[in-house]
C-alpha cells in the first residue's frame, strides 16, 4: 500500500535516520581518549563485538555524498593513513584483558577498496591477528562499482569478505550527470560478476531517491535494471540535502529537486515493484529477498539498526577505527576526529584519536531501545521493553500526547501498551520515532527529510 497522501506533509520534516540513540549531534569533547581507554579496558572477554573500519578516500566527489571522505588522486595519503590506522588497530587491541571476539566486520567509505590489493590483505591479516574473528563472521565491504579492478576482487575473496555493498544510486544518465557520478549497468554487473564468481555471494546494492531531475519512471526504470542481477538486499535511501552541512552539495541546484510529494512518490514507486519482485521490505528503507538473514531477523524480532542501517548482527558493542569512525561501548559512544591530518597527528601521538562522545545517563537505553524496536519493527511492546528499563521514568505517559496526535491522524495504532505503525504509514517511522528522542528538541543539526 502506498502512504496515505494526508500524512504526506509530514514526509517535509527533518528528523535524524536513528542509526543510533542519542544521534551524533549530540556528542560532546566530554569524552576523551583517556575515557575510551578505561571503557575498552572493562570490556568483557565474553562479550563478542563488532568492528567498523573507516577508509575517507575516494578518486572523485560524487556532489550528493554525505560521507566523511576526502578526494586524492595519489596513494602517499593513504599509505600514511594506512600506517596510523594500523597503529590504532594494535592499541584497541591491547587495551582489554583478553583478545576481544569479533562477529562482525564492515568496511566503509569513502571507497574501502581504494587501497591496493596488498594493502587491503595485511590490513585483514591484522585484524585477524589482533581480535578474535568468529570463523563464521560476516565481513562486508562497501564498493565503488567503477573502480574495481579484478586482483582487488580476487584479494577480496581470498581474504574472507562474505558480503558486499554497491553503490548504484541511479542507473538515469541525466540523474548521473547532475551527481557527477556516471556509473553504467555494465560496470555494475562485471563487479557482481567477478565478485559472485569468486565466491562472495552476498550482494548488496545502495539506491536513492529525491535526486535532482530523478522521476518515478526513472526509479522504476532503475529498479527494472537491478533485478537483473538479482541482489540479496537493496537499500533505499532519500537524498538527504545539507549544503550547510556538506558544502560539494551546493553544486545541486535546489531547482533540480523533487519536491516532498515527489519523493514519497518515487520511494512508494520503488517499494511497489521491489515487492512485486519478491524482495521483502526490512523495516523502512531496506529490501531483502525471503531466505536473507535479514528476514530471518525481522521475523524473529531481533533485528537490529546501527550506523550501517539495518542489520542482523546481534552485538551490542561496535568498535569504530579509522578517522570519523564511531564506537558503541556499554557505557556510551566514541568518535574518532573525522579531519584526516588530525587523525594520524592523533594516533601517532596517543595511540587514539578520540574527538568526541557520549555517556548513557538517565532514560537513554530505555528511549534508545523503544526508537530501535520501532525503527526494526514498526512497533513496540511498552510493557516488555520498561521491564528490562526498571529505574527509568514513564516514557510512554511522557510521549502520551503526542502519541494520541499520531493516532488521531491514523500514523500509529494504539492499544493499551502498544504502538504499531499500520503499513500505509510505514515510510513515517522516523516521525513516530522522534516523539521518544529527548534531545531533538536541542540540536541545531539540519537534518535529512523524513521520507
Amino acid at each position: 500500500m502506498s502512504v496515505d497522501r494526508e500524512f504526506a506533509y509530514h514526509a517535509d520534516e527533518r528528523l535524524p535516520r536513528y542509526t543510533s540513540y542519542p544521534t551524533a549531534p549530540h556528542f560532546s569533547a566530554l569524552i576523551s581518549s583517556r575515557k575510551y581507554r578505561v571503557w575498552l579496558s572493562a570490556l568483557p572477554a565474553t562479550m563478542q563485538s563488532s568492528i567498523y573500519v573507516h577508509i575517507p578516500f575516494c578518486r572523485s566527489m560524487c556532489w550528493y555524498c554525505g560521507c566523511h571522505t576526502t578526494i586524492t588522486q595519489k596513494d602517499e595519503p593513504i599509505a600514511a593513513y594506512l600506517a596510523a590506522l594500523h597503529r590504532e588497530i594494535a592499541v584497541v587491541a591491547d587495551l582489554p584483558n583478553a583478545a576481544i571476539g569479533v562477529g562482525h566486520v564492515h568496511f566503509g567509505g569513502g571507497t574501502p577498496t581504494i587501497i591496493s590489493p596488498e594493502a587491503f590483505d595485511d590490513l585483514m591479516r591484522l585484524l585477524r591477528a589482533r581480535f578474535r574473528i568468529a570463523t563464521d563472521a560476516e565481513i562486508a565491504v562497501e564498493i565503488d562499482p567503477r573502480t574495481l579492478r579484478p586482483a582487488m576482487a580476487a584479494t577480496l575473496a581470498y581474504a574472507g569478505v562474505t558480503r558486499a555493498s554497491f553503490g548504484v544510486q541511479t542507473f538515469d544518465p541525466v540523474v548521473q550527470q547532475a551527481i557527477n557520478r556516471v556509473q553504467s549497468f555494465a560496470q555494475t554487473a562485471t563487479a557482481v560478476e567477478a565478485l559472485r564468481g569468486r565466491g562472495v555471494r552476498g550482494i548488496n546494492f545502495d539506491l536513492i531517491y529525491g535526486l535532482p531531475r530523478q522521476t518515478v519512471r526513472s526509479c522504476i526504470e532503475t529498479v527494472e535494471q537491478c533485478l537483473d542481477l538479482k541482489p540479496d538486499r537493496l537499500s533505499v535511501f532519500g537524498y538527504a540535502h545539507v549544503p550547510a552541512f556538506k558544502k560539494h552539495q551546493r553544486k545541486i541546484a535546489d531547482a533540480d529537486l523533487p519536491d516532498a510529494q515527489a519523493r514519497l512518490d518515487q520511494a512508494e514507486a520503488i517499494a511497489e515493484r521491489l515487492v512485486g519482485a519478491g524482495y521483502v521490505r526490512i523495516g523502512f528503507d531496506h529490501y531483502a529477498l525471503p531466505a536473507d538473514p535479514l528476514q530471518s531477523a525481522q521475523a524473529r524480532g531481533t533485528l537490529r539498526r546501527n550506523f550501517q542501517g539495518y542489520t542482523s548482527d546481534p552485538c551490542q558493542t561496535l568498535i569504530g577505527l579509522g578517522a570519523s569512525a564511531i564506537s558503541r561501548m556499554p557505557q556510551g559512544y566514541v568518535q574518532n576526529e573525522t579531519v584526516i591530518a588530525r587523525y594520524i597527528d592523533q594516533i601517532a601521538q596517543y595511540g587514539l584519536a578520540t574527538a568526541k562522545g557520549y555517556m548513557f545517563v538517565s532514560d537513554d537505553l530505555l528511549r534508545a531501545e523503544i526508537i530501535e524496536r520501532l525503527m526494526c519493527d514498526l512497533q513496540v511492546d511498552f510493557d516488555r521493553v520498561a521491564a528490562a528499563h526498571p529505574a527509568a521514568p514513564d516514557v510512554l505517559a511522557q510521549a502520551m500526547p503526542q502519541l494520541e496526535v499520531l493516532a488521531a491522524e491514523g500514523i500509529i495504532d494504539l492499544d493499551g501498551g502498544t504502538v504499531r505503525i499500520p503499513d500505509e504509514a510505514r515510510l513515517l517511522v522516523r516521525t513516530v520515532a522522534s516523539v521518544f528522542d529527548a534531545h531533538l528538541a536541542t540540536s541545531s543539526r539540519a537534518y535529512s527529510r523524513a521520507v
